[in-house]
């Protein structure tokens, strides 16, 4: 069974830094691109950053590039999201993901498989 599992989520101030990671049960982490996602109240679910099984491709959206880092540490199935200089606008819950990372002609994706039960994020002005 393959679970991926949060921590690190709370709540800090605008220009702050938080660091999620992601501890992988189950068999064959570096089978598996990893992802994290992110669900702000109203609004769908965005892929905030996604790195293949060797974490030498990431992928990140535009509104983190500069200020998010996803890593990975295959010997201890973890991932991690740095984030730093958190603004308002990053208050969201956050999921991370097990799937797979796509590259074809430039273009990049990732694709969940597994779910984690997400952590929670709040950043104030």
């Amino acid at each position: 069974q393959v679970q991926p599992l949060e921590s690190g989520g709370g709540s800090v101030q605008a220009g702050g830094s938080l660091r999620l990671s992601c501890a992988f049960s189950g068999h064959m982490f570096s089978n598996y691109a990893m992802g994290w996602f992110r669900q702000a109240p109203g609004k769908e679910r965005e892929l905030v950053a996604a790195l293949n099984w060797s974490g030498t491709h990431t992928l990140y959206a535009d509104s983190v590039k500069g200020r998010f880092t996803i890593s990975r540490d295959n010997a201890k199935n973890t991932v991690y999201l740095q984030m730093n200089s958190l603004k308002p606008d990053d208050t969201a819950d956050y999921y991370c993901a097990a799937g797979r990372y796509s590259a074809w002609g430039g273009n990049e994706d990732f694709a969940a498989q597994y779910w984690g039960q997400g952590t929670r994020v709040t950043v104030s002005s």
